[in-house]
């Protein structure tokens, strides 16, 4: 008897080292010598030789050894549980749970947690009947359902679990600390999971780390390295996984050095990534490749990608995931040319690029505008994905091929590959910019099929889409029937009914916004005032205005443009300079609405001033600020100054003059009869097929009388439209007032000879 304990006693032993070192072959001797000692009824040997199969993967000899189990025990069912949960076959383990003769709290664990990963649904209607049961929950069970409610995005149910965790005293057990963290990252509530990081008594590196993500997720990069920092004063080991995330912050950009060395520098590019870098190398890392490609990641999406190469070219080892990093990282910065030859040196080394390589040299081609060789390592691709398909067509989209991304789009449609939110997105866009409705109501049609069909993303693009159309009824029916809509459907709604002059219309959608409580962002409020203006009224700009200041917006550099625009628009210059001198940013944009604003409104000379403070303060003059300056020259009878600024474009600022800047000076020079400058200009210009720059020419001829450049002005506007009556009236009528009969006489001859005929007046009486 003794002699029989000591011999279950040493296998037991031997098993459990077959176990640990999970050596398959050893446990299938050890089966055999047991079944030959007459063992084959020990419950716990067979337990352990259970334990051994399942953990080697073999769970077919686990369940045949189970089921000639004579008295399995409670271990027995766990052991086969376990291993069924493991491989996962969840519906032979649920089969099993359900055919238990007794179950524990470490059954309805075991369970939750498999399911909870593979299916969160399941995991919870589990924790509801384990509570049924009246079981009560232990931290594994809280640490299950936490990751299935953060799977699932069910906050509402993430919440009475955190509250059935404090019932339970287990709210500050790391584990179910971690879910709760994990939870609330997930689910975009920052402010939940710094509360359920701060009850937490010892916090572990996943702590630190899953605060971190969440951070850095929602965009509080400071506060990301704020926690980074936190870890290094708490004494906690610093892993490769918490390295990582701490890069992924240093890639976001953003706030201030780490102070290992007393630094604050902000201007350095990478200074914190390059200070992780270091502290890489001084925990021994620099061997990991995980960490390095982390680090090759960093230096990339910063564009930083000198130091990527220098990294890169010492790697001891590299992946596949180390040279998608480097092809993506030059797409990033536009260099296709690099992706290609790094795509080039992969394939000598013998690495074989994988799907991703190729989504990321396809999206070098087509951030560089190459979306011709883009396609071709698309077509290259034996399956694409539908990452693959999205990436060539936003490239035909971005570059304005509005066609081949609709042809894209029907082949992608005859091989059976199902769109996506994107895929229709893009699409929609494409319509929307060529006007196509047709295609853009088969695509509605489409997106019943493919997305759900209350999904606000698609519902933005198809009211952007039918308004850019001119369909108004479709895009407020679409809009009328979302449960809830977005900032973004709003904007698209106001900004397409504005686009089809209904700028009444836009505005009182705006007012309903307000109504149910909808915050305006910067694009809400620049819309508005682009209404306001139009409609000339500067009562409701004012308090749009004044719901900007109330809202936060009074500095953003959109809004405050756009407020200018709309003040000088509206008559009020003074309004509008008031605005200008508040904002503390000002663009390009910015000035040139101020300046355009004197323009227009006759004060020339305080346009000219304003002009010159943007060249002192070094802003950088575009072609819209040159129009805004010479118009104002023009209006003010600044000739001299007119010519100088013309002539500053390109010497200058290396801006070459468009017919609109050429129709300025002319008009400048015409209004002080320099005609002799002008036929120099006009010799020289290269727009001589602009209609506008020969009428401003015509009118100044006749206001002045400059019969020959005028004849030559009214020849070249019927050399451009020869059925256009205005030259020849125009022309008859000066001849007229100088006298000059045979030659009027001759013009009304031409116009009946090529059957011109004059438009006929009109009233609006």
């Amino acid at each position: 008897m003794l002699q029989h304990a000591w011999r279950s006693g040493y296998l037991v032993n031997v098993l459990q080292t077959s176990i640990d070192n999970k050596d398959y072959i050893a446990g299938k001797l050890l089966h055999a010598h047991i079944l030959r000692l007459g063992l084959s009824s020990h419950t716990l040997l067979l337990n352990r030789l259970m334990e051994l199969y399942s953990k080697c993967g073999h769970i077919q000899p686990a369940r045949h050894l189970f089921d000639q189990m004579l008295q399995p025990n409670i271990y027995s069912w766990h052991s086969l549980l376990t291993a069924y949960c493991k491989q996962p076959q969840l519906d032979n383990a649920h089969k099993l749970f359900l055919n238990m003769p007794e179950r524990n709290t470490v059954s309805w664990n075991t369970l939750i947690s498999a399911f909870a990963r593979k299916t969160p649904t399941r995991a919870l209607e589990l924790y509801s009947q384990m509570n049924a049961h009246g079981f009560s929950p232990t931290h594994i069970t809280f640490a299950s359902v936490l990751s299935a409610c953060a799977g699932l995005g069910e906050m509402d149910c993430g919440r009475v679990s955190h509250a059935s965790a404090v019932k339970c005293g287990l709210n500050k057990n790391v584990y179910v600390g971690n879910a709760l963290l994990s939870l609330y990252v997930k689910c975009g509530c920052p402010r939940d999971a710094l509360i359920a990081f701060r009850e937490l008594d010892e916090p572990n590196e996943v702590s630190f780390t899953a605060m971190m993500c969440g951070l850095v997720e929602t965009d509080q990069v400071e506060e990301a390295f704020e926690m980074f920092r936190l870890i290094q004063r708490s004494g906690i080991r610093i892993d490769s996984i918490s390295l990582s995330s701490v890069l992924r912050v240093c890639a976001k950009g953003g706030g201030s050095s780490f102070g290992w060395n007393g630094e604050t520098d902000r201007d350095l590019p990478n200074t914190q990534g390059k200070q992780v870098h270091g502290f890489t190398i001084k925990l021994g890392f620099e061997g990991d490749l995980h960490v390095c490609n982390s680090l090759l990641d960093m230096y990339a999406k910063n564009g930083d990608m000198e130091s990527a190469e220098l990294l890169f070219g010492n790697l001891s080892e590299t992946s596949t995931v180390s040279w998608n990093v480097m092809i993506s990282g030059f797409g990033q910065n536009r260099d296709k040319q690099r992706a290609m030859e790094y795509m080039e040196r992969m394939r000598a080394l013998g690495v074989e690029p994988d799907e991703v390589t190729y989504i990321n040299m396809l999206a070098a081609c087509v951030k560089s505008g190459d979306v011709e060789n883009g396609r071709l390592i698309f077509d290259s691709m034996a399956c694409p994905s539908l990452i693959s398909w999205n990436a060539i067509l936003s490239g035909y989209s971005q570059n304005e091929e509005h066609l081949e991304a609709l042809k894209l789009f029907r082949e992608m449609q005859f091989q059976n590959q199902q769109p996506d939110r994107t895929t229709l997105a893009i699409i929609l866009s494409s319509c929307s910019e060529i006007g196509f409705v047709e295609c853009g109501v088969q695509v509605h049609a489409t997106s019943f099929k493919c997305v759900c069909p209350g999904d606000i993303y698609i519902a933005s693009g198809l009211i952007g889409m039918y308004l850019k159309c001119g369909r108004i009824e479709a895009a407020v029916r679409i809009f009328d029937g979302l449960t809830q809509a977005d900032i973004v459907c709003w904007n698209a709604l106001i900004t397409g009914l504005s686009y089809n002059s209904l700028d009444k219309e836009a505005f009182t959608y705006f007012q309903r916004m307000l109504q149910i409580g909808m915050l305006p962002n910067e694009f809400s409020f620049a819309t508005t005032l682009s209404c306001c203006t139009k409609l000339s009224s500067l009562s409701q700009g004012r308090q749009v205005h004044d719901l900007i200041i109330k809202d936060g917006y009074a500095n953003d550099v959109v809004v405050g443009s756009t407020l200018i625009d709309m003040y000088s628009k509206c008559g009020d210059v003074d309004g509008a300079r008031v605005q200008f001198d508040m904002m503390p940013y000002k663009n390009t944009i910015t000035w040139n609405e101020m300046i355009n604003g004197y323009a227009q409104n006759g004060r020339g000379v305080e346009a000219i001033f304003l002009y010159e403070d943007m060249i002192y303060s070094e802003g950088k003059p575009d072609v819209v600020t040159f129009i805004a300056a010479l118009t104002a020259c023009s209006h003010s009878g600044l000739v001299d100054l007119g010519l100088k600024i013309f002539n500053s474009m390109q010497q200058q600022y290396g801006l070459k003059p468009l017919a609109d800047h050429y129709t300025c000076i002319i008009d400048c020079l015409g209004r002080a009869a320099r005609f002799s400058e002008i036929e120099e200009l006009v010799d020289k210009m290269p727009c001589k097929n602009d209609s506008l720059v020969w009428e401003v020419l015509l009118s100044s001829c006749r206001i002045h009388g400059n019969v020959i450049l005028a004849r030559r002005a009214a020849e070249e506007l019927i050399r451009l439209n020869p059925k256009n009556s205005a030259p020849y009236v125009l022309l008859a009528n000066m001849y007229t007032s100088l006298g000059r009969w045979d030659d009027t006489k001759e013009i009304r001859a031409a116009m009946l000879e090529r059957q011109v005929t004059k438009d006929p007046g009109f009233s609006w009486g």
